[in-house]
């Protein structure tokens, strides 16, 4: 059974703006379409869905999705796009039998956990051999701009992921997986104003300022927030292109 925590809850205040500084159900079908080509028939299991805007596209795209998620809002919404195929469920503990499934997909998923290790270890017990996941994961880059530049203060409070696609491949293979194929996908796209950056970053939306404390919140976040409100035309959006790495793995 999943295990609601304080944790999960937190990401349940940031789903009322998950879709918008996601880019919404126009980049869930870029995500949906970088993972395609890499599954097998059959079924898709999303672990970490969010509001299943790449499952949409997946659906749409012929294959059959479904999605566990540890936030009980995002299920709600994930609920509203792909009805029951939803459910309230914990990387770490998948509630599907061993050799279940054909196809697991994590799409900026895995540096949240508590424990990559053991959610790969639950990826492999549940993938039928051959099966194979495919995750996006670690730290998505963006092009150099403006906005960019006002938040790079921000990197001290941001802590070393595990994902990065070295780490990944090692942790994988301790839990039976092993690296198929190493791409990137397409460049994420995204029209983002400073006022909107700003908003996003008081708003805890992104997850390494979930836990920020009050004096760093004071000494780094504020003056992160000012610096993009005092940019020229801060209403006017900026077009980002963000690069991210793709990893394929299969259980042998």
């Amino acid at each position: 059974m999943a295990q609601v925590t304080a944790e999960s809850l937190s990401f349940d205040t940031a789903a009322d703006e998950y879709d918008a500084y996601h880019g919404g159900l126009e980049r869930g079908q870029k995500a949906a379409e970088d993972l395609a080509p890499h599954l097998l028939p059959g079924t898709v299991l999303d672990i970490g869905l969010g509001t299943g805007l790449v499952d949409v596209a997946l659906r749409e795209l012929g294959h059959p999705v479904i999605g566990v998620e540890l936030a009980p809002e995002m299920v709600s919404r994930a609920h509203k796009r792909l009805g029951g195929r939803v459910a309230l469920g914990d990387a770490q503990s998948l509630p599907f039998a061993s050799a279940s499934l054909p196809n697991v997909v994590m799409v900026h998923v895995l540096h949240v956990l508590d424990d990559m290790d053991q959610a790969l270890a639950e990826v492999s017990r549940v993938l039928a051999p051959g099966g194979r996941l495919v995750t996006v994961h670690g730290v998505p880059i963006a092009e150099p701009d403006e906005l960019v530049e006002a938040e790079e203060p921000l990197a001290v409070l941001k802590p070393q992921v595990p994902d990065t696609p070295e780490r990944l491949a090692e942790a994988a293979a301790k839990a039976g997986l092993r690296v198929l194929e190493e791409a990137a996908v397409n460049p994420y796209e995204i029209d983002l104003s400073p006022h909107q950056y700003a908003d996003s970053i008081e708003g805890r939306v992104w997850s390494y300022l979930k836990n920020v404390g009050d004096e760093d919140w004071q000494r780094l976040v504020v003056p992160v927030a000012a610096a993009l409100r005092a940019l020229p035309d801060p209403d006017r959006e900026r077009h980002q292109v963000w690069r991210v790495p793709l990893t394929v793995l299969v259980k042998d």
